[in-house]
């Protein structure tokens, strides 16, 4: 009896890690938008947004920046005093990219929809460290039934972080907050502002959402191929007393 109430209390130990585990991976998915307090609903979502491919040149015709990456914008105005949550997708086929290319700072412009959605991506060397990030971005975008275009800017923001040389790289669905009202969401990103050699990335780095995802299978398969090997090993001990309790006589 204390053998069998000893392996009901293994097994719980084992599970409750699984458990952890699963939670664990929820969390890291992806971080949400802040809502509003009053909110009318939104319309219906729009589907997964293609991944587009953006480049810009330098002055001697080959790539300065690469940018392959899936834009979902997230805005939301007042409407009628309700605040209304606005979703949208780029669309890399009616999407232009335009910008610049410095030695410490990159700037990609997405111009879509018309030039009604113009979306702009900062991104900044540190020459010391040769590490790089986007550093600011800014949105003007006009929306239906509103009168005023919504324009949102944050020079202070710290996304997509990499090294001269390398590009950035997240295969998982991650959430870029701006401000309040203005998140995106981006989708199987790989992007290189700096030290681009022709026209292909630099070694991926990878991001942290992508390492969690997959260490998360690794903690899961070790845990249940303990709880494998304890049922094997309890089932060989109880054959062996079973067997042990005939004697000749």
């Amino acid at each position: 009896m204390t053998q069998v109430s000893g392996f009901r209390s293994w097994c719980l130990g084992v599970t409750l890690p699984l458990i952890l585990a699963a939670a664990l991976h929820q969390g890291f998915a992806t971080v949400a938008p802040p809502t509003a307090q009053t909110t009318v609903a939104p319309q219906k979502d729009p589907e997964r947004p293609d991944r587009g491919t953006y480049r810009l040149n330098g002055t001697n015709g080959t790539a300065c920046l690469l940018a392959n990456m899936g834009l979902q914008l997230n805005m939301s105005f007042v409407f009628q005093e309700k605040v209304v949550e606005y979703v949208v997708n780029i669309q890399p086929n009616v999407t232009k990219a335009s910008g610049s290319c410095e030695q410490e700072r990159a700037v990609l412009l997405l111009t879509t929809d018309g030039e009604k959605t113009n979306l702009s991506f900062v991104f900044i060397l540190n020459s010391t460290s040769t590490k790089y990030h986007l550093s600011e971005v800014s949105l003007n975008a006009t929306l239906p039934d509103v009168k005023d275009p919504l324009s949102v800017r944050n020079s202070s923001v710290d996304f997509l972080p990499g090294t001269m040389g390398h590009s950035y790289m997240c295969r998982e669905q991650q959430t870029m907050i701006v401000s309040q009202n203005f998140s995106i969401n981006a989708f199987q990103v790989q992007v290189q502002p700096f030290g681009l050699k022709g026209d292909q990335f630099g070694a991926a780095e990878e991001c942290q959402l992508d390492e969690d995802d997959m260490l998360i299978p690794i903690i899961v398969g070790a845990a249940l191929a303990g709880l494998v090997l304890v049922v094997l090993l309890a089932y060989l001990i109880g054959r062996k007393r079973s067997h042990a309790g005939y004697q000749t006589i």
